[in-house]
């Protein structure tokens, strides 16, 4: 079996002895090339680079791109000024380094402004701010905020498909990144089946504290819990439904399977590490420590009934007497999902939407509308292979649902074969321990057990678009590792199907997105504080031109 851990050796031991000999054809002691973080310091301060640099060394991922720039930068000091070579000398760092330290090139230091140095080429220049702004951008979006698109409308009619907003990774505190080897600006992969990460390194889970606790009604993003495993050409459904579904050795043996647009294969089996799963969004329904009932489409959480948003949506059957729906209603009332729509003599016709509250009582008003009822699923009917914990014991469907209690740091359960289902992906794969199941004894790491102790919160999310999410109700339980931010600032919408300027949702631009929905939008403020802003640094660079006026060259 491969093993890349002596590669990261090698990869080390040439580096710390390329910046040894730097550091004496520099004029140090080659020996502080062995100290953590103060070799970050001498290797600066030999390439005269700000000595504050090294706190950007020290963020995981960030910090390898760093290595690439400050080798780059030592490469000009061994002549290597073109941008290739400082591109390829960034790259290989742990080549270039040996090399120009072991070498008989000269290490010639940066002189003084005012001697005759060497102007650095407009190349080198745009290199060196390009390099950084990347960094810069990496850090904000790993630690602070980062964009994302809606690309489905399970959230419905909170956030929509075209919704362009930012997640705040701060607010429940960022995770230091697992996978801290990957391409900047991608996620899980790059070029079509390409990863976009290495796992050369893999770091544990670590979070920054946050200012908040993630709260009933928060949207949510997170990594999709059984986004660990996939199948190359088959995103959805998941690997785990596909194997509930199809059978595992199926699966793995790449059988064709049925799906709506005819038959697929799975393609290749791909495991990803946790911070590259698929990024979903949903509203956090119940946390730790809640128990969770669904009873005829109501949530209940710990007894309460658990109200939804306003413009939250579930499906209706819409039934017209003698002529169908006008087509107009759809654009006026925004309905975007997929519809079913039937035809049933004498001239009824039959419709399935997804609709909000209000929406729904607009169409009861249309004058060839005979009734507009939820459609809900019976509680005697259960779906034990879609719906978790997909076990005949637990005879639960999308509309009745529960009760269920979501696990808490700290709580301990008793533990049976009864109850296994709900947690077996908990205690097996989330919390990494050993299970194994014997007749009616369960053993964990190899102990018969009765009781299991949680090591994480979890939390039960929902889509807002109740017959119309792919959500906990599938899948089970969300662990806060797999967290990655709150939604938090809607700046765009677009529509699709339409043209400029028309596919714009104005009424949705610069809005912040709250428990109860979206706020009202902020557009106009926000366009006054941009204005100014642009106003401010004009003016202020036109006052220093002025005192300041470039002299006109010779």
């Amino acid at each position: 079996m491969f093993h890349i851990q002596p590669i990261l050796y090698v990869i080390i031991a040439l580096t710390v002895a390329g910046l040894w000999k730097i550091f004496e054809k520099a004029g140090e002691k080659g020996w502080k090339a062995l100290i953590p973080v103060y070799n970050y310091y001498i290797w600066l301060k030999i390439v005269k680079r700000p000595w504050w640099w090294i706190f950007i060394f020290l963020i995981p991922g960030v910090g390898f791109m760093m290595y690439m720039v400050v080798s780059a930068i030592t490469g000009t000091a061994f002549q290597k000024k073109k941008v290739w070579e400082m591109i390829l000398s960034g790259i290989f760092f742990f080549i270039y380094l040996p090399y120009y330290g072991f070498s008989k090139a000269a290490f010639q230091l940066p002189v003084a402004d005012n001697a005759k140095k060497e102007k650095a080429s407009s190349g080198h220049e745009w290199t060196e701010a390009i390099v950084f702004a990347v960094i810069a951008a990496t850090i904000i979006r790993t630690f602070f905020f980062e964009a994302y698109t809606i690309p489905t409308p399970s959230e419905e009619k909170t956030l929509m498909v075209g919704d362009y907003l930012f997640v705040s990774k701060a607010s429940y505190g960022a995770r230091i990144p697992m996978t801290p080897i990957s391409f900047p600006f991608a996620h899980t992969t790059i070029v079509g089946s390409v990863n976009s990460y290495l796992e050369w390194l893999e770091l544990p889970y670590i979070r920054i504290p946050g200012y908040t606790l993630v709260n009933r009604h928060d949207a949510v993003v997170f990594n999709f819990p059984e986004g660990d495993t996939v199948c190359a050409n088959i995103d959805n459904p998941s690997y785990y439904q596909l194997c509930r579904s199809n059978g595992r050795q199926s699966v793995l043996n790449n059988q064709p399977i049925r799906m709506m647009d005819g038959l697929e294969y799975p393609g290749a089996v791909i495991a990803r590490p946790l911070d590259q799963e698929e990024n979903y969004i949903k509203r956090c329904i119940a946390i730790a420590g809640d128990t969770l009932f669904i009873k005829h489409a109501q949530v209940y959480i710990d007894g309460e009934k658990d109200e939804l948003p306003d413009q939250s949506q579930m499906k209706y059957i819409v039934t017209t007497k003698g002529q169908p729906l006008d087509p107009s209603i759809y654009a006026k009332l925004d309905i975007t999902d997929d519809r079913d729509s039937g035809f049933n003599p004498p001239d009824t016709y039959l419709y399935a939407l997804n609709l909000t509250k209000h929406s729904a009582e607009q169409i009861k008003s249309y004058m060839n509308v005979v009734s507009v009822v939820p459609d809900i699923e019976d509680s005697g009917l259960a779906d034990t292979k879609d719906i978790f914990p997909f076990s005949p014991r637990y005879r639960w469907n999308v509309d009745n649902f529960g009760p269920l209690w979501i696990p808490k740091e700290g709580a301990t359960v008793k533990l049976d074969t009864g109850n296994l289902p709900l947690y077996r992906r908990i205690i097996g794969v989330f919390e990494h321990n050993t299970l194994d199941v014997q007749g009616a004894t369960i053993k964990i790491n190899g102990v018969a057990a009765t009781s299991y102790t949680f090591k994480m919160n979890y939390y039960f999310m929902m889509g807002d678009n109740r017959h119309n999410s792919v959500d906990s109700r599938f899948w089970g339980f969300v662990p806060e590792d797999h967290v990655v931010g709150r939604a938090s600032f809607v700046w765009m919408s677009l529509k699709k199907n339409s043209h400029f300027p028309k596919n714009i949702r104005v009424k949705r631009l610069f809005t912040f997105v709250n428990p109860e929905g979206l706020s009202r939008s902020y557009l106009l403020p926000g366009l006054i504080i941009i204005l100014i802003a642009f106003l401010y640094f004009y003016i202020k660079n036109a006052r220093m031109e002025k005192r300041n006026p470039t002299k006109p060259k010779k």
